[in-house]
């Protein structure tokens, strides 16, 4: 098959450009895992960022474009996770440590001032 038109192909209004290449950043190569659309080299990158520049210079909106590659890869696709029911105790996990610490910590102090 050949390549997907915009796969190693920037758009010609670097104002759209900007916005295409901001979105595939954040997007994690499915292939790769490990690297961005915009770095890999894989093939299903080079369509991914084919299919993210047509969208963009069709004038739909980055966020609605990410929005379209969750629901249709997952949310292990994007960089920039989302606190949704199933997420939020991975965002306040590290909240409640810290603190949890710090109570210990400060119960600890307050034991030795006294003694």
């Amino acid at each position: 098959m050949p390549p997907a038109p915009y796969a190693y192909r920037q758009l010609d209004d670097p104002k759209l450009e900007a916005k295409a290449q901001g979105l595939m950043e954040t997007i994690r190569c499915l292939t790769c895992q490990s690297q961005s659309i915009a770095d890999s080299d894989a093939s299903i990158a080079g369509d991914m960022r084919s299919q993210i520049r047509e969208r963009i210079a069709a004038g739909e909106q980055p966020e609605a474009i990410r929005d379209w590659l969750v629901a249709r890869y997952g949310d292990y696709i994007t960089y920039t996770p989302r606190v949704t029911t199933l997420t939020w105790p991975l965002f306040a996990a590290p909240l409640a440590i810290l603190l949890a610490a710090a109570v210990l910590l400060r119960k600890r102090f307050r034991r030795g001032d006294g003694a």
